[in-house]
């Protein structure tokens, strides 16, 4: 849960953020970006871009129509709209009014959105109507804003007055990804976010100078941090309303793009992308590689290719930077880690049968504390599950060496028990991957009346390229005998969430 402020445990903590016109918590980084660097370029989205000045009149103009409709400290206001413009500018927009924020992915159907609804009772609606599910029928009866009337008044609006907004206000609302049942509702306030975004910007190393590329889901922690964080700092962003590889390449080259967000599916991409040397990539500092763990050929083939290396970084949406390799130190980074926490987050490995805290090396579910973890879930019953003694359960299995090195090697509730030993799906998917005709693979458990579980891998390759007794033998030949893939089965793609992670459940569901 939330702690102490003091910059001597959390960093710079939130004086950083101080200055003569206050707090105004987290949508006050906008104002105040608009004071420090009104011309500089804050928004690239296609052929437009927006200055901070530019930007902030936006703000401020969908601010004004919020409150008209009623928007204003203790509201929640669900959103659901495309990366781009009208996105950033109600975020900022409906935390400037002090109200919490509530994503509503748009490419959720209708149960999905109904459920989220049913969860958070937001009390109005702001949305670009880009969703696949219209949110307008969803939330009939609460009051609305469309993002496409913004800028379209017929008579000017008057400017409603900034609320005073409190630090430990709920400011954002994000959805955890339901790998197992239902999403549950990550809530964070003013106070946890703008940690955050402190642990990222030292993270990322990021200043006013950068200019960072966004293709990632907006609506997950990782696309909302990613914008905090560039505001913050007064760099720049380039958005895409969608991702298509070769748009990403080419504003890398045409904007001179220094740190590019990505997620395993677009390493992937780029590995695998038969013209990559065509693309001028040397602006680039780093690729972050978020969300799963680096899979080291997709990485060393991008950089072999590319001249771009990767910079390897773990979070959560519900404490949102838990570790990253140390960014000014470019020698030292190892795509076997995720790097070692930032200043004001602390990280401890518990055995996963008795819960005990464990010494440097050993391997366990990790746990971290920080003033950016999340203020609790909805529904409000799974926050018994989610802190021990203080310290978030990141459900993550990994190891921590005596110089704060953290790996990661799977997920607690996605590890396979084969005759008594724990099985990291990860691990057999990094020996399959290193195969030169898989393009893609996820290693799932089944139940095996002799075993306990057997380990299944589905695996993506071209049509007669490999064979699945060639896979089988390849595993054979690296890791322990327990590790053993009992079959392979080759299939179109392997299904995952925006941010990456693979939808095991659906591909066990195949057996039942």
């Amino acid at each position: 849960m939330p702690g102490s402020d003091s910059p001597t445990q959390h960093g710079r903590g939130l004086d950083r953020w101080r200055d003569s016109e206050g707090w105004g918590g987290l949508g006050g980084l906008s104002a105040r970006a608009a004071r420090l660097w009104p011309d500089a370029p804050a928004l690239r989205i296609d052929d437009s871009t927006l200055t901070y000045a530019e930007l902030d009149n936006l703000v401020e103009q969908i601010s004004t129509r919020l409150a008209a409709i009623g928007v204003g400290p203790g509201a929640r206001v669900a959103l659901s709209a495309a990366n781009g413009i009208g996105f950033v500018t109600a975020v900022w927009a409906i935390l400037r009014r002090g109200a919490c924020a509530v994503m509503v992915s748009t490419a959720w159907r209708e149960a999905e959105v109904t459920h989220a609804i049913e969860l958070t009772s937001p009390t109005h609606v702001v949305t670009d109507a880009s969703g696949a599910t219209d949110l307008r029928q969803a939330l009939d009866g609460r009051s609305l804003l469309d993002l496409r009337s913004v800028g379209n008044e017929a008579h000017p609006v008057e400017a409603a007055f900034d609320p005073i907004v409190g630090l430990d206000d709920l400011a954002v609302m994000v959805f955890s990804s339901g790998t197992t049942g239902l999403p549950k509702a990550v809530c964070h306030s003013h106070r946890t976010l703008l940690h955050a975004t402190g642990h990222w910007i030292d993270s990322l190393g990021l200043t006013s100078s950068d200019r960072l590329q966004i293709a990632t889901p907006p609506f997950h922690i990782l696309g909302l941090l990613n914008v905090f964080a560039v505001v913050a700092a007064g760099a720049s962003m380039r958005l895409h309303a969608r991702f298509e590889l070769d748009a990403v390449l080419g504003a890398i080259e045409a904007d001179r793009v220094t740190i590019e967000m990505a997620v395993a599916p677009i390493a992937l991409a780029m590995a695998s992308h038969p013209e990559l040397e065509r693309y001028d990539l040397s602006s680039l500092r780093y690729i972050m590689w978020g969300a799963t763990p680096v899979t080291p050929s997709v990485a060393e083939t991008v950089t072999r290719r590319s001249g771009a290396r990767f910079l390897p970084a773990y979070g959560a949406s519900e404490l949102p930077v838990l570790a990253a390799n140390p960014v000014h130190r470019p020698d030292q980074w190892r795509l076997d880690s995720v790097g070692v926490p930032p200043a004001g987050v602390e990280l401890r490995v518990v055995d996963l049968d008795t819960g005990a805290v464990l010494p440097p090396g050993s391997t366990g579910e990790l746990h971290g504390r920080s003033a950016a973890a999340m203020v609790g879930y909805l529904p409000e019953t799974a926050n018994a599950e989610a802190f021990s003694d203080g310290w978030y359960r990141t459900g993550d299995v990994g190891a921590i060496d005596a110089q704060g090195w953290v790996t990661i090697s799977d997920r607690v509730k996605e590890m396979i028990k084969v005759n008594g030993f724990q099985v990291a799906p990860a691990e057999i998917e990094a020996v399959l991957l290193g195969h030169p005709a898989v393009a893609d693979c996820a290693v799932f458990g089944v139940p095996d009346a002799r075993r306990g579980e057997s380990v299944v891998a589905a695996v993506v390759a071209a049509p007669g390229a490999v064979t699945a007794d060639e896979l089988r033998k390849l595993v054979a030949e690296r890791l322990a005998s327990y590790k053993q893939v009992s079959e392979v089965r080759f299939v179109d793609v392997i299904p995952r969430l925006p941010s990456g992670k693979v939808l095991r459940r659906q591909l066990r569901a195949a057996d039942q």
